[in-house]
């Protein structure tokens, strides 16, 4: 199950970095999606998803369960990681480098999952648990999810 994940993200990753990279200010910052986010911020989000991701992969192998760790997305709070770090006026080229990276890393961080751990639960909301594999499991289809809305932009 982990190495299908690499296997299916790292060919889109390689694929996606050359894309980005050779985007106009134009399509990047202009054209918005109905969470009113261009193609900077898109990317931007993806970042601090992969960067939340691992950090919750790591916990969830050896702190006290269920995890208690902060899911940034929740109740739009994505979208003040958004605003905050101001991908708005971050250097092109060094996001999608980050972008690019982290998801690699995170590639790397889950494919060196300890198997016993993947039941370890942390609390995604007040009431809802998700075990380590479920998360894992559904990141591809987020990543994918984005990856859509930004070709979506692109042909607007």
């Amino acid at each position: 199950m982990l190495e299908e994940i690499s296997q299916t993200l790292i060919p889109l990753i390689k694929e996606w970095e050359n894309r980005l990279m050779n985007f106009s200010e134009e399509v990047i910052s202009v054209p918005r999606n109905k969470q009113h986010r261009n193609i900077r911020q898109i990317v931007g989000h993806m970042v601090d998803s992969a960067s939340n991701n691992t950090h919750r992969v790591v916990h969830l192998q050896y702190r006290e369960l269920p995890l208690r760790f902060p899911n940034y997305a929740t109740y739009g709070n994505n979208d003040h990681w958004i605003s905050i770090q101001n991908y708005e006026k971050e250097n092109w080229d060094n996001l999608v480098q980050l972008w690019k990276f982290l998801h690699l890393h995170f590639l790397h961080v889950i494919a060196n999952i300890d198997a016993d751990k993947l039941q370890n639960e942390w609390f995604a909301d007040v009431d809802k648990k998700i075990t380590l594999k479920e998360m894992v499991e559904d990141f591809p289809q987020h990543f994918k999810l984005h990856i859509s809305e930004i070709e979506e932009l692109m042909n607007e």
